[in-house]
């Protein structure tokens, strides 16, 4: 039987990747196990101890290790290591497991999905919170789980869990399992679409008859996962339609959009289960400010709207907001997504017009003909100014909404959708966007 508490105990273990996340897991593991290092650019290394830990790429094949803890940015398939990796697949482990390895009496809420994981992440916490409990928000979101401290055994972790850290973990178990959704993603790791759900589903899989998973039970792709084998888990049913009397109750515009409800959905769901105290729950949402270029209004008024949503890196991260306007300018561009549709129909598109700037124009101007009418810049700030010029043309009185929706990664200009967010809304100031539009 395996012994959890000795799982990463005197182990022989190989951290690669020195971000955040390694970084964390050498500080955490360094005490009880013996330790290297490599990352495919050891420049990132200024500790002189840690640069001692660095093992040559040419050494590694001597060593024998018990584990490689992988970080979930690392492509197996194309990193320095990838040889390796794949003789030795089966060492392959995460920092989520290190944390269960560690913490495995201690109640998480795992939540993963193609949008909406961070939002509803923090929301959650917020809510737990404010109900009183100990709570950490950890994962994907940006705090390295195994850097939290003073933990007891009444802490419950959320956990934002991307498809690769899932799909590395060997022995991490969700308590409570949360799949908000799923549509094409990451397929340029995952290869297919299938193998992207695979690794979503495995967070179900893991379970055992003391858990709990969240999803919605007639999603297609979902389904197809439950056919092909026994899940032990609670399985809760999130429909929208079971929590309407809830969503009335909400006053919060963040969220009047049918994505933001379904994610909603989820929550209402684990409260019930946690017995929530209703009263503060309710206050809780009304109350959320959302996070930092996802779908963020920045302003509005009675003529017109604002929405930095810098985080939308695929077309079905955008389409949501964009059903829910009346007459948009989307901007819309980047490096855009290894298998990604525009679903929107001709008809839900008649009131959008699209602006595309980048490298990739071309690319955007395909998928939206014949459903979109669109203009193409060569950068940002090209694109904002033909949409001042654009507003001030139209005679109507309709809200008119800007909306930076780029529905693609941002790698080709940007360091990351935080740093495109960021240089969208200094854009805005520099070309005084709401005094034109107003003049």
């Amino acid at each position: 039987m395996l012994d959890i508490k000795k799982f990463f105990l005197k182990k022989k273990i190989l951290i690669y990747g020195l971000g955040e996340t390694g970084l964390s897991s050498y500080n955490f593991l360094r005490k009880n196990n013996d330790l290297y290092l490599y990352d495919d650019n050891k420049n990132l290394i200024k500790n002189k101890i840690k640069k001692k830990l660095l093992v040559k790429r040419k050494n590694i094949y001597e060593n024998k290790f018990d584990f490689i803890l992988l970080s979930p940015g690392i492509n197996f398939k194309k990193c320095h290591l990838k040889n390796f990796l794949k003789k030795n697949f089966s060492k392959i482990v995460t920092d989520l497991d290190v944390f269960y390895g560690h913490y495995f009496h201690n109640k998480n809420i795992t939540i993963t999905g193609t949008n909406g994981k961070s939002t509803t992440a923090r929301l959650l916490f917020e809510i737990l919170k404010n109900q009183k409990k100990d709570v950490r928000l950890v994962g994907n979101i940006g705090n390295p789980i195994l850097n939290e401290k003073k933990i007891t055994s009444k802490t419950i972790f959320v956990i934002e869990a991307s498809s690769y850290q899932i799909e590395y973990s060997k022995i991490f178990k969700a308590n409570y399992a949360l799949i908000l959704n799923v549509s094409p993603d990451h397929l340029e790791r995952h290869n297919t679409f299938k193998n992207y759900v695979k690794s979503k589903f495995k967070l179900v899989r893991n379970q055992t008859n003391n858990d709990y998973s969240f999803f919605n039970v007639k999603d297609k792709f979902l389904k197809r996962e439950i056919k092909k084998e026994k899940i032990y888990s609670k399985i809760v049913n999130v429909d929208i339609r079971f929590f309407k009397r809830n969503l009335a109750i909400i006053k919060n515009p963040y969220f009047s959009t049918e994505g933001n409800q379904q994610n909603l959905s989820f929550i209402f769901a684990l409260a019930k289960n946690f017995k929530l105290k209703k009263n503060i729950l309710f206050k809780t949402i009304n109350k959320f400010k959302g996070l930092k270029f996802r779908q963020q209004i920045i302003f509005k008024s009675k003529k017109f709207t604002l929405i930095n949503d810098s985080k939308a890196t695929s077309y079905s991260s955008s389409l949501d907001v964009l059903k829910s306007l009346k007459k948009v300018f989307w901007i819309v561009g980047g490096i855009p997504k290894k298998g990604d549709k525009f679903l929107l129909s001709k008809k839900d598109s008649l009131n959008i017009k699209a602006y595309i700037f980048g490298k990739n124009r071309n690319y955007f101007v395909k998928h939206l003909k014949n459903k979109v009418k669109s203009q193409v810049f060569k950068n940002l700030e090209q694109a904002l100014k033909k949409i001042v010029l654009d507003i001030k043309l139209e005679k109507n009185d309709q809200h008119k909404t800007i909306l930076f929706s780029p529905s693609a990664a941002s790698f080709d200009s940007f360091k990351n959708f935080e740093d495109r967010g960021k240089k969208f809304n200094l854009l805005v100031k520099k070309l005084k966007i709401k005094k034109l539009i107003y003049d």
